[in-house]
């Protein structure tokens, strides 16, 4: 668990480092089974959301976290870092108000909705 924490905030500071817009993370592990964290962030242009998903993914890797994996790597509007046990979202701001993510995972689930 350790790992993970210290690998949340690694992608913080690099999100915040490389000036992405409101990062914000939602802890998952009392909410699904498909990861501990959710990260979610907003870039400035297209060449910012994929500049900002490649640093993450090569920092991923280089963690030793070999299955990641980037989707939507050929979209404008949002990019999503698989990172296994923290997924990331960088979204432009307009479809990050769209999907209003932070909303949807902030909400408390009961019992049977647990499992994704």
């Amino acid at each position: 668990m350790e790992k993970v924490i210290y690998l949340k905030k690694t992608i913080e500071q690099i999100l915040n480092d490389n000036k992405a817009i409101n990062v914000s993370s939602i802890d998952l592990k009392d909410k699904s089974s498909i990861a501990d964290y959710m990260i979610i962030a907003s870039g400035t242009s297209s060449r910012h959301l994929q500049a900002l998903s490649e640093m993450i993914l090569k920092k991923l890797k280089k963690e030793g976290i070999s299955n990641c994996r980037l989707e939507g790597k050929d979209s404008n509007e949002w990019k999503l870092i698989d990172g296994i046990d923290i997924i990331v979202h960088i979204f432009n701001p307009e479809k990050r108000k769209f999907y209003n993510l932070e909303k949807m995972w902030s909400e408390l689930l009961p019992k049977e909705r647990l499992m994704i």
